[in-house]
């Protein structure tokens, strides 16, 4: 039976770093999906702005890394998986910024072993819309930029998990990077092969997959064993909402189906950030108690 995991954003901005897994752990969670993008935004990434974590050496850069690894060991809660900052890539960035972006992936990853963390959400580089009507360029640069993160992943022991994407133009969602299950594969295995080891794996979004149009089960089962993770939450099917299990369109019974289906045993965790930021704070144990106790049923009939 799986473990199940929660994202400490939206948490932490109520309760802080330590409240925030005394609160994740008070609700049942065994693990966190630690949101290391807050070091450096993605507002903070379009205007090309550094951060003084980024800008230091790199053990001198774990510092800032430690209030997540004090409190996971203080709560007993897995550090199981991590977000990067995004976007890691900007289409016309400032001179060097995207080398900039690139060495504060490395760093991020070395942070990320530091936190007890090895599985780390990096987005895939993204051209952007009107850029990525040419898959070939958006392919060569995913894997020129992914192969140079390699001798960090290997150095540090940590996977680095692709994810998939959508994009939007004149508020109509479209696919982008990696919606492409198929292709999605084909990223995955070219760099393990590239890597010599597995090195990369994948972190499916179900509100992503929701927004496309795209069943969960049958995406699971195309990329099978390269899950390493998951972002779970739910949508109304037009917008990004990361919201809580049953509060949406996403078919549950096909996601159970699909965890099931492909002997998932590891840690599912949710991404469900958003209703946090709009509930009284008093109710957020008990928003994250019912979360929790979707995790649990989940793994419950996967089981079965």
């Amino acid at each position: 039976m799986f473990k199940i995991g929660v994202q400490t954003g939206g948490v932490e901005e109520l309760f802080g770093i330590d409240g925030a897994y005394r609160v994740i752990k008070e609700a049942g969670f065994d693990a966190v999906d630690v949101n290391l993008d807050h070091i450096l935004s993605g507002d903070q990434i379009r205007r090309g702005e550094h951060v003084p974590v980024f800008d230091a050496e790199s053990e001198d850069c774990l510092a800032y890394f430690k209030p997540w690894k004090e409190a996971a060991e203080k709560y007993g809660i897995d550090n199981y998986q991590a977000h990067a900052p995004f976007p890691c890539y900007v289409a016309e960035p400032s001179d060097g910024y995207n080398d900039y972006l690139l060495e504060a992936l490395k760093k991020t990853i070395a942070g990320c072993a530091y936190i007890g963390c090895k599985r780390l959400i990096i987005h895939p580089f993204f051209l952007g819309y009107n850029q990525q009507l040419d898959p070939q360029a958006e392919w060569e640069l995913n894997i020129q930029r992914y192969s140079e993160l390699i001798p960090a992943a290997k150095a540090y022991g940590v996977t680095i998990c692709l994810e998939n994407m959508f994009t939007s133009f004149r508020a109509k969602r479209y696919e982008a990077i990696c919606s492409d299950i198929t292709l999605a594969c084909k990223y995955i295995d070219t760099l393990n092969e590239i890597a010599g080891e597995r090195v990369f794996a994948f972190c499916l979004d179900t509100g992503h997959l929701l927004l496309l149009g795209k069943d969960v089960k049958n995406a699971m089962i195309q990329l099978g064993d390269r899950i390493e993770c998951f972002h779970v939450h739910d949508n109304n099917g037009v917008e990004d909402q990361h919201m809580p299990p049953y509060t949406g369109k996403l078919d549950w019974d096909r996601f159970v189906e699909g965890l099931k289906a492909i002997g998932f045993n590891k840690t599912v965790s949710f991404e469900t950030y958003n209703i946090l930021t709009f509930i009284d704070p008093a109710l957020a144990p008990a928003i994250l108690r019912f979360i929790a106790d979707c995790g649990r049923r989940f793994a419950e009939r996967a089981a079965q």
